[in-house]
């Protein structure tokens, strides 16, 4: 028997002015968890497409259990014992999970060609329990929470008894305690002789996960390591191309005078007399677990929502914003959690979707200047090393991580004042992150008022003057960077402290 069940040799993948996968090697092993990562652009996805049978490499060999394969489409795959579960996983959300589970490969009567449901709902029930899921097989995809959905999706490549699993990102969108249910999960795959390809950016996945780890960079493969004998300082070396001497950079921005106050805001069922205040020069971070009242705060602040009660005040008058067009024409910016829901026009060039918050500075006697408009996006573009062809280029067709950078960008085509990030670094590579937290400094830098929420603990401390920490809808505590620890933090957003 082959001592890999999945092997890519020499793998070359192009696409119209841009080489994709260019000659990349990967080894699986059987029951084996291979961490690959790399930056936004790398490659990851495009492998996986190929592995999937999505798109055809133009050159190279695919091997399963040492033969040769062809896969010419996701079938082809699936045959193979193939399966991949991505970040934002694809269901029917009106169907069962059962129905989620075996869609495609029903189970029928020979005779009456009628679908086995009592079959099929007692088998997706054994899978589920296997997988210590807390939801029935009968429930409703949609009314699930984004980790069951992943748990089905598991499930789902199972019932295909699939022996390869892809597992693009998977942990991006989980809270912490969710993505421990994910890694027990996947170890339990592991323990069965499930062979598991995990792509992620967050370094402690793969330290906590995998035993080997593959890096590609710009397209083709640098190199592969035991997990166990590669630091993270050489991990990320070998990601970006260079060394990083220190990811979030020094603090150099004059703090000043208070641009925004937030004074007794409070909204039934989401959150309550929240008060603080932010400077110029300065960056405020907003931290807490997942469901404390973070996101629903800043949408309030921005008139995405309307708060029942207190006061939002910019430059000294008080801000009524009822819709985030008032927001943005008094000078505050806003970057949305969910990119591809609130932050973008997947449909539409780079140029456009950057210039659309301050079209009247690209425009004159209501005609758009294109030669300007794509002069401002190739601009900051370029600050923010997008990767792409041209500002041409349908944001769709960027990675993750370029994606969140396009959204920075629309932010500083206009006049601000505040600008609130929420989750900037989300599913974005280490070199994405350090080219933000140098965007955030040099706005800092500037004057403006910077609002960051994020649940990343590193983050806030190395990128904040302040923090902001939330429990159940509540300000818990104000704490000064200097002399916080990741302990205070939790503390507060655990148990509740007294407010600084």
């Amino acid at each position: 028997m082959a001592e890999n069940v999945l092997e890519i040799r020499g793998v070359t993948k192009t696409f119209p002015g841009v080489r994709a996968l260019d000659d990349v090697h990967f080894e699986l092993k059987a029951g084996e968890i291979h961490a690959i990562m790399g930056e936004n652009g790398a490659g990851k996805s495009t492998l996986i497409k190929v592995i999937t049978g999505v798109y055809q490499p133009d050159s190279g060999t695919i091997l399963i259990d040492g033969k040769p394969e062809s896969i010419r489409g996701p079938l082809d795959s699936q045959r193979l014992g193939i399966a991949a579960i991505y970040q934002h996983v694809t269901c029917y959300p009106d169907l069962s999970v059962t129905e989620n589970i075996f869609i495609g490969h029903e189970k029928v009567h020979p005779l009456t060609r009628g679908i086995r449901w009592k079959e099929l709902h007692e088998k997706a029930s054994e899978l589920l329990e296997s997988l210590d899921a807390d939801f029935d097989a009968r429930s409703i995809m949609g009314n699930l929470s984004v980790a069951q959905q992943q748990i089905v999706e598991i499930a789902k490549a199972l019932s295909t008894n699939a022996r390869i699993i892809v597992m693009d990102e998977p942990t991006a969108p989980l809270t912490k305690r969710e993505s421990e249910d994910l890694y027990r999960i996947t170890e339990a795959l592991r323990d069965r002789g499930v062979s598991v390809i995990f792509i992620s950016h967050r370094l402690e996945d793969m330290y906590r996960l995998a035993s080997r780890v593959t890096v590609f960079r710009d397209s083709r493969y640098v190199g592969t390591w035991r997990v166990d004998e590669i630091s993270q300082d050489e991990l990320i070396e070998a990601m970006v191309g260079r060394h990083l001497t220190q990811l979030f950079p020094g603090r150099k921005a004059r703090i000043g005078e208070e641009v925004l106050r937030v004074e007794g805001l409070s909204r039934k069922g989401f959150f309550k007399d929240v008060s603080f205040s932010v400077r110029r020069g300065e960056v405020l971070a907003i931290t807490g677990l997942v469901g404390a009242g973070r996101t629903e705060v800043c949408e309030a602040i921005y008139g995405i929502t309307r708060a029942d009660s207190g006061k939002v005040v910019l430059d000294g008058q008080e801000l009524r914003a009822a819709h985030p067009s008032e927001a943005l024409a008094r000078g505050i910016g806003y970057l949305p959690e969910d990119r591809l829901k609130q932050g973008l026009v997947l449909e539409w060039a780079i140029a456009t979707n950057i210039s659309l918050p301050s079209l009247s500075r690209f425009s004159k006697l209501g005609w758009l200047d294109k030669a300007k408009e794509n002069l401002k996006a190739k601009e900051l573009s370029e600050r923010l090393q997008v990767k792409a062809n041209s500002v041409h280029d349908l944001v769709a067709t960027l990675s993750g991580g370029n994606q969140q950078k396009v959204i920075v960008a629309k932010l500083l085509t206009g006049d601000m004042k505040v600008i609130i990030l929420d989750e900037p670094t989300k599913g974005v590579d280490v070199g994405a992150k350090t080219a933000i937290f140098n965007i955030m400094n040099e706005l800092a830098e500037s004057g403006y008022g910077i609002v960051m929420v994020s649940s990343e603990m590193p983050e806030v401390l190395g990128m904040s003057d302040r923090i902001v920490v939330m429990r159940e809808g509540r300000v818990s505590a104000i704490l000064d960077t200097p002399t916080a620890t990741q302990e205070s933090i939790l503390n507060a957003a655990m148990a509740g402290a007294e407010k600084a």
